[in-house]
Order: C-alpha cells, then structure tokens, then sequence
C-alpha cells in the first residue's frame, strides 16, 4: 500500500482517538504512535500533519461540509464519516500537490474501509459537489 494512502489511515485512526478520549492532540499522535508498528518517517510526517490540519481547520472545514450535507448535522454524523470528509476537504483545501480526484477517492476508499455500507456514497456525495462548486470553479 502506498506510504499517503496508509498515512491517511493513520490520521483518521487519530482523530477518530481524538473525537472518542476527548485528549489533547499531541497526546493522542503520541500515544498512537507508541502503539503502532511503523517506523516510516514519511507515513509519521504525513498523518501527522493532516491530523493537526484538520483540527486547526476544524470550524471551517465542519462549516463547509454542513453546507453541503444537506439535512445533516455534523454532530450527528459518524464519526468516521465526518472525519474522512475532514481529511478529503483538508486535502482538496491546503494540498496542491495532490490532484483533487484522487483526495476525493482516496477519501471514498477511507470510507469503504472503516464506514458503514453506504459511508462511500456519502462521502463522495459530499466532497465531490464541494469541490465541483468551490474548488474546480474559480470563485468570484
């Protein structure tokens, strides 16, 4: 598996932790990284930094994704659901080497994996029309 697909694991892993324990952040990426098996700096690095992206972008980022999640609550939501969208949007937002179709399935492949049976659709739902209206779109 490629090194950004597991660090994106990893970062929902953490911010899934930080939702649930309610800890400081550094505390929860300690605490993960002392259990996991990996060493890879590159893996660290990168969840690392979408981890501590999203939540210093949280207001912004749960702003636009309720925006567009249409008769959805972002408290409501599950929490994995809420946190791959936040990694997705984190990503197509602040990641200009990474082309936005693949922030967007690598964000629908996180929600395969770890969601409920219709989280991909979700997800994909979501990311996508934000990033055909705001991002894809030159904004005024």
């Amino acid at each position: 598996m490629r090194r950004r697909t597991l660090a994106r694991e990893s970062a929902l892993k953490i911010l899934y932790q930080f939702d649930i324990i309610k800890r400081p952040i550094d505390k929860v990426i300690e605490s993960y990284w002392n259990a996991e098996e990996t060493k890879d700096q590159e893996i660290i690095n990168y969840a690392n930094l979408l981890a501590q992206g999203v939540l210093q972008n949280i207001q912004k980022l749960d702003q636009k994704i309720s925006d567009y999640a249409t008769n959805w609550q972002i408290k409501r939501m599950a929490i994995i659901d809420r946190n791959v969208m936040r990694i997705g949007l984190y990503e197509l937002q602040h990641a200009s080497d990474i082309p936005p179709k693949v922030a967007i399935n690598e964000a629908v492949e996180l929600a395969k994996k770890y969601g409920d049976f219709d989280s991909s659709k979700f997800v994909n739902g979501i990311l996508d029309k934000i990033h055909k209206k705001e991002i894809a779109e030159p904004q005024n």
